[in-house]
């Protein structure tokens, strides 16, 4: 397994599908350049974690917006089941649909959570990345039942 970068590291870029209430295609070095971009790697849509993560994130969204930082949901749930996902749960930012596992694997977070049957999914990990394409902060659970600390997250994206 590719091992994960931490902050100062090149982010790992990779191209997969958004959705956002459409799907379309996503490279992350087209997204640098605009402002922090923040990657928040989750195993699995609909599960309560998940859910309680991606809410939180949303509920810190006109923060993040007002940072100047973008922020994106990542598993490798199907992008049409992220939408239903994002449309159920009110969420206003994209998700990235890992279903070739490019993402996952190059930020070295494939794990299997046996017990709910899932299979090389994400662990759930937050990566910010800067405008150069830098890691500016990076948090990585070690049970992915936990959720990152979303204050501190906060505060990281409004220094850059």
């Amino acid at each position: 397994m590719t091992q994960t970068p931490t902050t100062g590291d090149d982010a790992p870029t990779f191209s997969v599908a958004l959705a956002d209430g459409d799907v379309s295609a996503f490279d992350l070095e087209d997204a640098l350049g605009d402002g922090p971009v923040v990657l928040a790697f989750f195993p699995g849509a609909f599960t309560p974690p998940c859910t309680s993560e991606m809410g939180a994130l949303q509920d810190h969204l006109d923060e993040f917006r007002d940072a100047g930082a973008t922020v994106y949901g990542v598993s490798a749930d199907s992008p049409l089941s992220q939408n239903v996902f994002r449309e159920r749960e009110g969420l206003e930012f994209g998700l990235l649909s890992d279903m070739g596992r490019s993402a996952i694997g190059a930020y070295g977070l494939e794990i299997d959570i046996d017990d709910l049957g899932l299979i090389g999914v994400a662990n759930r990990a937050v990566f910010v990345v800067d405008e150069d394409g830098t890691i500016a902060y990076d948090w990585v659970a070690e049970d992915p039942t936990n959720e990152p600390d979303y204050e501190e997250l906060l505060a990281e994206v409004k220094n850059l």
